[in-house]
């Protein structure tokens, strides 16, 4: 699944380690997550969402889900 975590961290200026301790993770969970080898849980897309202050549609792309 397409997410705008990469982007967003850049325009905040926080790593992906930083990001992780925030939303209680880790980095490699990030990592997998923004190339695309990992799907969040609502509630961990929900924290990160809440972290930048964006709705879970703002940050992860689901067009490419199939019904």
């Amino acid at each position: 699944m397409k997410t705008r975590i990469a982007e967003l961290r850049k325009e905040k200026k926080i790593s992906q380690e930083e990001l992780a301790l925030a939303v209680g993770v880790t980095r490699q969970t990030i990592t997998s997550i923004e190339v695309e080898k990992y799907v969040a849980s609502l509630p961990l897309a929900y924290k990160i969402a809440h972290y930048f202050n964006k709705s879970i549609e703002e940050v992860f792309d689901f067009s490419q889900l199939n019904e």
